[in-house]
């Protein structure tokens, strides 16, 4: 505790200062998210307070972020359109979803994973994070321009007929979970449906030409009428808005340029009275937990999404630690990687019993927060505390904001949060993979496959795809390169290592060496397996070297196996030299030693090999002298 305290004014001011710069964020990610703004703002204070207490980054500034916002989004959908389009329905399934990819963090850091996130390749995070900036700036658009699909009467129109085909499907799906006999009962199946009215009708369609209008193919889909009905009091102040976050960055990054804009358009807005459409109403009061996420929903419904909340889980991860390298830097210390996953993780857990949106540590709130003095903790339980004061305080101030602010100011958070640096690459990097006579760069295309896939299909299987795509590269290249400098070849021919340059000439045709350079793993069985046919039938010795074979997998050790098999058969005696630890170890395990390789055939230096063949040799010309 006193430690906690021992920077309180430097961390009073970080505090408030990333606190500010948080608030329209907050709210702004709340709405993006399609639980409204208090959900953001409810996320932003209770992982920024209780992340900043049990986590292992001092400085770290933790809330709602663009990434987890992203994929928040495809959560809430799903759920939704499982729910009839009914928030209410599916708000219990959604937060349940979100509270397990808290509880998932904290399992990943009790399990100590915190120090393996940084093995995810680099083309899966700068695809996945320009896919991210994609999204958020297609689908802002609509708002920005004042369009909204469920409100545009001759868009919904078109959905008439297949709404009240859903509906007559519903009825039938109750009959059965009822046990009605249709046939039987036909009747009252009939009476159903004659219930139906034109205010169900006009309702479903609304929810589903929202829900054909939602993600990146969704609003491309609409932009042509959506163009067509531009609301221009809208996108002025979105346009203002943009205008006034890049404007005022160019004066002083002092003050939080988003927040200005948020205060001086929506300021202008109220203050002449224009009519214009406001944000979701902010309820009033301290926060309440929503009991509801363990007594009201159903299993089925969650249970689709469990590995949706483990991306969560790791994306928040991923998201937390590069920021927590971020702060290190900038700080001279070094943060606790499994201690910051447990944090994030109790305040995802908490924020999303009361009803907000997940989070993670956030690169600018934390730059902010230390720049303007912030070192331990408490800067972090600050901005936390903060926010609930403004929700308290000015709730029903801020319910008055315009959508179309919060609209302009994620677009510009849709456009900073791509990866420039790893676009701007893409000329540079190395063509390493040929596809008939094109060549391209594997990195580019693992990073242009998380790009699209994640923009027009699925956040989460992109994400998968593109560890996969990653992986096979990665064992393709590792592969080649042990291969390559693992050829077969004569001593005529191949330059031998430094202690075999006085090998006795009588013997270079007849035996052959093999280096092996690297692991032998599944990625480079293959070639090896090509070993025994390099051999001529005329050699009588094969030495393979493993000085430099530090790991064989259980792939490369049953490829070992068959190859030294093939050999035995062609009377083509093995040496080993220098085997080490752990491939020693996996060749005891299945007796290829001593079965197929004697331990007098397996020597510590080639000096000890050398010496046994010159023995070798000499027996058998007295033999065939005798």
């Amino acid at each position: 505790m006193k430690n906690l305290f021992s920077n309180f004014k430097g961390d009073l001011f970080g505090g408030i200062t990333a606190g500010i710069v948080a608030l329209p964020l907050a709210l702004a990610f709340g709405v993006s998210s399609g639980l409204g703004p208090s959900a953001g703002l409810y996320g932003a204070i209770f992982i920024s307070f209780f992340a900043a207490l049990f986590g292992g980054t001092n400085t770290q500034i933790s809330g709602p972020t663009a990434p987890m916002t992203a994929v928040s989004m495809v959560v809430i959908a799903g759920i939704i359109a499982l729910n009839d389009g009914s928030l209410e329905k599916a708000l219990p399934a959604i937060l349940v979803v979100f509270l397990l990819a808290g509880l998932m963090q904290i399992g990943l850091g009790l399990l100590g994973i915190g120090k393996y996130i940084r093995y995810i390749p680099y083309p899966v995070v700068s695809g996945f994070m320009t896919a991210i900036g994609v999204i958020i700036l297609v689908t802002q658009i609509l708002p920005a321009i004042g369009y909204y699909p469920k409100e545009d009467a001759e868009f919904v129109n078109l959905y008439k007929p297949m709404a009240e085909e859903i509906i007559l499907d519903n009825i039938l799906k109750e009959e059965a979970g009822e046990g009605i006999l249709v046939l039987e009962n036909f009747e009252e199946t009939i009476k159903r449906a004659e219930g139906i009215t034109e205010a169900d009708m006009l309702k479903e369609a609304r929810t589903l030409a929202k829900s054909e209008a939602s993600g990146v193919l969704g609003a491309l889909k609409v932009m042509p009428r959506a163009l067509q009905n531009i609301n221009w009091l809208e996108f002025i102040l979105a346009l203002s808005t943009i205008a006034i976050i890049y404007g005022f960055k160019k004066i002083t990054t002092a003050i939080p340029s988003a927040l200005v804009a948020l205060i001086v358009v929506s300021g202008v807005a109220y203050g002449f009275g224009l009519n214009y459409r406001p944000i979701e109403e902010i309820p009033s009061g301290f926060p309440m937990p929503n009991l509801g996420i363990f007594t009201s929903f159903e299993l089925g419904s969650v249970t689709p999404y469990i590995f949706t909340a483990l991306t969560l889980a790791l994306l928040g991860a991923i998201d937390s630690l590069l920021t927590s390298v971020v702060a290190d830097n900038m700080t001279k210390t070094k943060h606790q990687p499994n201690k910051e996953l447990v944090g994030q993780g109790i305040g995802n857990s908490i924020a999303a019993i009361f009803g907000g949106i997940p989070g993670a540590g956030a690169t600018i709130r934390t730059v902010v927060n230390i720049n303007a003095g912030g070192k331990t903790k408490l800067s972090g339980m600050v901005a936390g505390v903060l926010l609930l004061v403004v929700l308290l305080a000015l709730g029903p101030v801020a319910s008055q904001i315009p959508a179309a602010v919060l609209a302009g100011i994620l677009v510009t958070v849709g456009i900073g949060v791509m990866d420039y640096k790893g676009l701007k690459a893409i000329p540079s990097l190395p063509k390493d993979l040929s596809i008939g006579p094109i060549k391209f760069s594997s990195e580019v295309v693992i990073m242009l496959v998380v790009l699209v896939l994640s923009s027009v299909w699925n956040l989460v299987y992109a994400v998968g795809v593109g560890l996969v795509i990653a992986s096979l590269m990665f064992m393709k290249k590792m592969g080649d390169l042990t291969a390559e400098r693992s050829d077969v070849k004569s001593l005529e021919k191949e330059e031998g290592w430094a202690d075999e340059v006085g090998f006795p000439k009588n013997l270079r045709d007849q035996v052959f060496i093999k280096h092996l350079k690297g692991p032998l793993f599944f990625g480079s069985t293959s070639e090896f397996q090509i070993l025994a046919d390099q051999i001529p039938r005329t050699a009588s010795t094969v030495i393979i070297r493993m000085d430099r074979m530090q790991y064989m997998d259980q792939s490369g050790l049953y490829t070992l196996e068959d190859v030294l098999i093939d050999l035995h058969n062609s009377d083509i005696e093995v040496l080993f030299v220098d085997v080490l630890k752990q491939p020693r170890y996996m060749m005891e395990r299945v007796d290829l030693i001593p079965d197929l390789i004697p331990t007098e055939h397996i020597f510590d230096t080639f000096a000890e090999c050398l010496q046994y063949l010159e023995r070798k040799t000499s027996k058998k010309n007295i033999e065939a002298s005798a």
